[in-house]
């Protein structure tokens, strides 16, 4: 069992972009936001100022398309598929819409920029939170199956103590293969952990309904300004 010790704690927010949840934004032109995805900066903004207010850090991805020699943004071939309205200017280094959105405003320590899924792959992020002290992360954003999934590998592989919020963390529309619940026991990253923080309500329905797999996570239900 791992108790989770706010000094050595970052709370990871995932990719809550601008060009991904903002009217206006890439994703919100190409007709790509989902309401449960718009719905996360509120859910996770209380989060992290409980997680700021009891000494723990708050670190932000940011999403970049980088531009070639042309000044047309690098866009791997599986992501052009699944996104083609992706256009000069998304996502660009610098950019409003690359920023993080607005809810956030003041509450990121450290912001890493990513070209993949994973916050871990190419970045900073791994030698700012060992520098900074962290051994355990806390995972917010967007998606389950995409960033938040890929960057909760990353830390288990690196031994960090990993937790995964559950209602800051939808998943995509159509809902993806991978079942919602399963994640958390798959790569340890709930530890079957008893902390201070405020066991997900969720969790509790997944009991009554049966499945064994178990998510205590720090909801946004729960967020006044303990852990």
């Amino acid at each position: 069992m791992h108790s989770l010790d706010p000094r050595t704690t970052a709370l990871l927010v995932i990719d809550l972009q601008n060009d991904f949840l903002t009217l206006g934004g890439a994703y919100d032109r190409g007709g790509a936001v989902s309401q449960e995805a718009r719905a996360l900066p509120a859910r996770v903004a209380p989060v992290a100022r409980a997680v700021k207010a009891q000494g723990g850090f708050v670190a932000a991805s940011l999403f970049t398309l980088w531009p070639d020699a042309h000044g047309e943004p690098m866009i791997s071939p599986h992501l052009k598929q699944l996104r083609p309205f992706l256009a000069k200017g998304d996502f660009a280094a610098g950019s409003l819409g690359q920023a993080t959105v607005a809810e956030l405003d003041g509450l990121v320590d450290v912001s890493v920029w990513k070209v993949a899924y994973s916050a871990f792959f190419n970045t900073q992020l791994d030698w700012v939170l060992r520098r900074g002290g962290v051994s355990s992360v806390v995972i917010a954003g967007i998606v389950t199956n995409g960033g938040v999934a890929s960057t909760a590998r990353d830390a288990h592989m690196r031994d960090y103590h990993v937790t995964v919020l559950a209602t800051a963390a939808p998943r995509p529309r159509p809902p993806c293969m991978m079942p919602r619940w399963p994640i958390c026991a798959r790569w340890r990253i709930s530890q079957r952990a008893r902390t201070s923080w405020a066991g997900c309500p969720r969790e509790r329905a997944s009991r009554q309904a049966g499945h064994p797999e178990r998510c205590l996570l720090y909801t946004s239900d729960a967020a006044d300004d303990s852990l």
